[in-house]
């Protein structure tokens, strides 16, 4: 893959991250949220969704520059519900990235409002954009992909499963929503910030649902087997709180090979552009055997 690409596109996506959201005043009354936010936006990862924006922005002739809100803003949504996520209401969790999760630091209280602080501010980045009209497109995309018939809905079904006996069409339709859905937008708004057409952002939403979809049952199969330390997680957490999986339900054999078959759609969905795919074919041919 190409590496410098990707972290041009990372370096780009710090850097705007830390304009919008920079640090708080130490006479600003607010600041102890907004430290909390900061604390887990600026901790890191692998930016994938932020990444797909720019990278459909640019397949589609747009300039990454112009998706840079758009991107900022899908990240900060992902960010809160990683937040939320880890709460004890939620999947109780102690680590993520490799550090103490916001509510380990920061207090329940303060992670539900850095969350809550994260979502509002993404649609604040996202109608900053200079194109109005690309901004309430991409705005409106985010809205849908982020609430109740996307990732909000997913993670209700999750919870909702937990305990019970889960078929494989229960997985596919929560993971749907809970993971795919934020990385459907996140492509999509790629193609908003350079006004590609509807052609183009079906085929950026069947890449999603590829890529998607392979990252989450890869997930999956790294918490029975994966290393706690490259993943900056615990493992094992699923079967702890009695949820059923991908791996649960087939084995990490069938699993991996359904994997695969999800990374293959993702590659034929890039068929539809004329552009220069190859960064956008190797990425998700990356994360197929991913290790963290």
């Amino acid at each position: 893959m190409r590496t410098d690409l990707l972290t041009s596109y990372q370096e780009m996506i710090e850097t705007a991250l830390r304009q919008y959201l920079p640090p708080p005043e130490p006479s600003d009354l607010t600041a102890p949220v907004k430290e909390a936010m900061r604390y887990s936006l600026l901790c890191g990862g692998k930016r994938i969704r932020p990444v797909l924006t720019l990278a459909f922005c640019e397949l589609c002739g747009g300039s990454p520059e112009a998706a840079l809100p758009f991107a900022c803003a899908v990240e900060m949504v992902h960010t809160y519900s990683l937040i939320h996520d880890d709460m004890p209401c939620m999947d109780d969790d102690d680590m993520r990235r490799g550090k103490p999760a916001n509510h380990k630091v920061y207090g329940e209280d303060m992670a539900l409002l850095a969350g809550d602080g994260l979502l509002t501010k993404a649609f604040e980045t996202a109608l900053s954009a200079e194109k109005t009209e690309h901004a309430a497109k991409a705005a409106l995309v985010l809205a849908k992909y982020a609430g109740d018939a996307g990732m909000v809905g997913g993670q209700c079904v999750d919870l909702k499963s937990e305990g019970q006996a889960a078929e494989l069409s229960l997985l596919l339709s929560m993971d749907t929503g809970k993971t795919v859905a934020l990385i459907e937008a996140a492509c999509r708004m790629g193609c908003i910030a350079a006004a590609a057409g509807e052609k183009e952002q079906e085929a950026a939403g069947r890449y999603a649902l590829g890529l998607g979809m392979a990252f989450q049952i890869r997930d999956d199969i790294l918490d029975l087997l994966g290393d706690p330390q490259k993943l900056g997680k615990n493992v094992g957490m699923d079967a702890a709180r009695d949820k059923r999986n991908y791996v649960s339900l087939l084995g990490a054999g069938k699993a991996q090979q359904l994997v695969r078959e999800y990374t293959e759609q993702a590659v034929s969905a890039l068929e539809v552009f004329s552009g220069d795919t190859a960064f956008l074919r190797e990425l998700v041919q990356s994360l197929e055997n991913r290790e963290a």
